[in-house]
């Protein structure tokens, strides 16, 4: 088992030898897919996940204002 993912190795970095162009692409969009995919999952875990910085988180309410016209406005 260890022996056919090291002649993958092997044969992957003769392949990066001989191409090194691609090699550099297929790195570069590896490092950009992998940077969005932790960008994106800090974001969420930001936002989404982690509990508010308050006492009691469970106590807060969400208010919505609903009218025709402009508040302030009589």
């Amino acid at each position: 088992m260890i022996d056919g993912f090291l002649a993958d190795v092997h044969y992957g970095c003769r392949l990066g030898h001989k191409n090194p162009g691609f090699a550099a692409a297929a790195v570069l969009l590896l490092a950009l897919g992998i940077g969005a995919n932790t960008a994106v999952f800090s974001l969420l875990d930001a936002i989404m996940l982690r509990t508010l910085p308050v006492q009691e988180p469970q106590e807060l309410l969400c208010m919505k204002w609903n009218a025709r016209g402009h508040p302030c406005t009589p």
